[in-house]
């Protein structure tokens, strides 16, 4: 492993995911500090977008983008962000949310599912499959192409995005791809990346394990909608793209998963960034790589909503 300069640079500024002090925070303190970004600034430009509507979809706040006008049903993709099931907000999301649109032409509906620890799992899960199933329910108030709808998430948000896809599956519904980037697919915690970027990395290990207990709330490890990696089945999954930092402890469980999907018959992309951190893909204002990545994903995204 050698550190991109990038990387090197964002760890002098940002030396841990969280900044806070795991031990001490109250549940009171992490609700007043969701409002809050110390990376506003290295979000990317909020791109001009014809529409950024809030709304709610089975009673779920969402705000859905459209990038211009179309008299044709449009491809959908469907955001959820990152965050350790605990942080993250529509705010904090449109920059890319509104990139998403405008480079894929589609309709983006970004996702604010409940979070812990005033909701711990599954609501989390819930949140995100209620918005997906409702999107195939009714694709006429999207003006959505129901044969074209695809999920998109980075971190704990990838987590739901590979959650809703094999609950799409199950379900019947013909998801048309999954876009996991540097997702939460076992929270076991046990892997080589683990030990080797358990600190000095941005996210540690041990902020991941403050994220799963806040989360987890003692739910079985196992459950393949906490573990994705643990579902016993994954053939007929949705065609994947799987995106992880090299200096992240949740690579090996990324590329495990794209593994796994990939030996059940699953077409699937995967692609590792060299000396990279965690939550890069969010923060095009620092990264190189994120702008990479933005570009492989809507190459990938564009030739499956064809």
């Amino acid at each position: 492993m050698m550190l991109h300069p990038q990387a090197a640079a964002y760890l002098k500024m940002f030396p841990t995911d969280t900044g806070l002090d795991l031990d001490t925070v109250t549940d009171e303190e992490i609700v007043q500090l969701r409002g809050l970004d110390a990376m506003a600034a290295y979000r990317g430009a909020r791109a001009d977008v014809l529409e950024a509507a809030d709304d709610q979809v089975a009673g779920i706040p969402v705000r859905i983008y459209r990038a211009s006008e179309s008299a044709v049903p449009l491809p959908v993709l469907i955001y959820f962000h990152g965050g350790g099931w605990v942080y993250g907000t529509l705010d904090r999301a449109d920059p890319l949310a509104r990139d998403l649109a405008v480079r894929t032409g589609a309709i983006v509906i970004s996702v604010d599912y409940r979070l812990a620890p005033e909701h711990p799992f599954p609501a989390a899960a819930e949140d995100a499959w209620a918005v997906v199933r409702d999107v195939f329910a009714h694709p006429e108030r999207y003006g959505a192409d129901p044969a074209r709808i695809a999920v998109i998430g980075d971190s704990a948000g990838g987590n739901l995005a590979a959650v809703t896809a094999w609950l799409a599956r199950d379900a019947g519904l013909p998801l048309a791809h999954q876009v996991l980037v540097y997702p939460v697919t076992d929270v076991a915690m046990d892997t080589p990346s683990y030990r080797a970027y358990a600190s000095g990395f941005g996210l540690g290990a041990a902020e991941m394990a403050w994220f799963i207990r806040k989360y987890a709330h003692g739910a079985d490890p196992h459950d393949p909608r906490l573990s994705p990696l643990h579902l016993p089945d994954k053939s007929g999954l949705a065609p994947a793209t799987v995106i992880t930092a090299e200096c992240d402890p949740l690579r090996d469980e990324g590329r495990a998963y794209a593994d796994a999907m990939e030996a059940a018959g699953v077409p699937v992309t995967y692609r590792d960034y060299p000396g990279i951190l965690h939550s890069f893909f969010v923060l095009p204002g620092f990264f190189d790589a994120a702008t990479e990545a933005r570009d492989h994903i809507t190459a990938r995204l564009k030739e499956a909503l064809a």
